[in-house]
């Protein structure tokens, strides 16, 4: 077992939750400042657009930030939704002795 790390706690490993990514905290900051800026040309592309893709990806972007991603559903070959299932089958197994 490691040093510094008292017997029968897991190895965690990583960031801790809540405290921000040092790599990418810098970027965040700068692109947050130009939120309310983008946010508001998304709204004037939505309104002033005459191309219907482009007004589509505003009115996607402007949602996506007011009420998040619509969740998507994850399918199989055939198109069917994956279901989960949990089972645990113990089968015996027989000793034999010689």
């Amino acid at each position: 077992m490691p040093a510094g790390r008292p017997k029968g706690t897991p190895k965690t490993g990583g960031r801790q939750k809540g405290v921000p990514n040092k790599a990418t905290a810098d970027v965040k900051a700068l692109a947050q400042k130009h939120g309310p800026e983008a946010i508001a040309e998304a709204v004037r592309i939505m309104k002033e657009s005459e191309s219907d893709p482009a007004r589509m990806a505003a009115i996607n972007c402007i949602l996506d930030r007011a009420y998040g991603k619509a969740t998507q559903m994850v399918a199989n070959a055939d198109g069917e939704a994956f279901r989960t299932v949990t089972e645990i089958v113990l089968k015996g197994v027989r000793a034999t002795h010689d």
